[in-house]
């Protein structure tokens, strides 16, 4: 068991390990809070989530996260969380929008404080489908509760845009959402040209993460489906992973043996100062990896920590920004 299982969604458990989970959180308005109030109106909000309608009798100002994706897309709304699950986790593997403010812990995401959720007066709870529907059943008897599934490995492109758009609507921060999502737009363009100015369109890639337990190196492929090997096709390239993950975050886990099935294409992973490294550190005498094709080419490129596998268009901005850099430098 690892500890970066606490950085995996509840429900990629099944997918890959067990989830390790703690929680923060504190709501402020921005300097633009009553501004934007006021351009989108203060009446009733009715939104769809993954459960069902959910309606409230105005747009919510205080509210809990219990995820860290939804965390970072509030917090790019100009929301910041009254109540946040795993806030040191969320400081450690998400650090593309910050956490600031006096944010009041919840507890774990797994496992949420009813008691602390309650106690905050929030107008409104969100998290994943991942969390049991018992719980979310327990949450709802105090406060309204917006459950979004973590990803869809269907189309992580599209549940990503959802996603914003319902939490700016439910805030009454559309026009913001919408902000996001264009400037996510121009990152995704911006990409596009720069690796085709570098002659790189087209070519493949492979994304993976990883963890050490008991000396073994267990990885985590991205796949098409998954939310950073969706976006390497995004802007132009090709995810040469072939294997099927699951159907919510499109993951597939191998060992250091499944990946001599890939070239010499570039391969690019995420890992955390908080851990071992499992491919520059854990791997690097081992015979196995070091006759792999990528890794003899010199292609293995670690992108910059606390960009989160599972986030919104912020994570997106800095993961294209990332690899963009990486493979126009290699």
């Amino acid at each position: 068991m690892r500890s970066l299982r606490s950085p995996l969604p509840a429900l990629a458990l099944t997918a890959a390990t067990a989830l390790l989970l703690t929680a923060c959180g504190s709501t402020e308005a921005p300097a633009d809070a009553e501004e934007t109030s006021a351009s989108s109106g203060a009446g009733p909000v009715t939104v769809t989530d993954d459960r069902g309608e959910v309606e409230l009798d105005a747009p919510a100002e205080k509210v809990v996260s219990l995820e860290w994706g939804l965390t970072e897309n509030l917090l790019s709304l100009g929301v910041t969380p009254v109540g946040a699950a795993d806030v040191e986790g969320y400081t450690t593997w998400d650090q593309v929008v910050p956490l600031e403010g006096d944010v009041t812990d919840v507890g774990t995401r797994g496992e949420p404080s009813l008691d602390a959720i309650a106690g905050l007066g929030a107008d409104l709870v969100v998290t994943t489908t991942d969390l049991p529907e018992n719980v979310i059943a327990q949450i709802e008897e105090t406060v309204p509760v917006i459950a979004l599934r973590g990803s869809d490995a269907s189309d992580p492109i599209g549940h990503m845009r959802r996603t914003i758009e319902v939490l700016g609507e439910v805030t009454g921060r559309s026009d913001e959402a919408a902000d996001v999502l264009a400037e996510y737009d121009a990152a995704v363009e911006e990409g596009k040209a720069a690796l085709a100015e570098a002659g790189l369109e087209g070519s493949s890639f492979t994304m993976a993460d990883g963890w050490v337990a008991d000396g073994t190196v267990s990885v985590r492929m991205f796949t098409e489906g998954a939310f950073l090997g969706a976006l390497g096709q995004e802007i132009g390239l090709v995810n040469a992973w072939e294997g099927e993950g699951d159907a919510d975050y499109g993951l597939a886990v191998t060992d250091v043996e499944g990946l001599t099935q890939l070239s010499d294409a570039p391969f690019l992973y995420l890992a955390s100062a908080s851990e071992a490294d499992p491919f520059g550190e854990a791997l690097a005498t081992n015979p196995i990896w070091t006759g792999l094709p990528f890794v003899a080419a010199g292609n293995v490129h670690r992108l910059p920590d606390g960009i989160w596998q599972f986030g919104g268009p912020a994570a997106a901005q800095a993961w294209i920004e990332a690899t963009v850099e990486a493979l126009t430098a290699a």
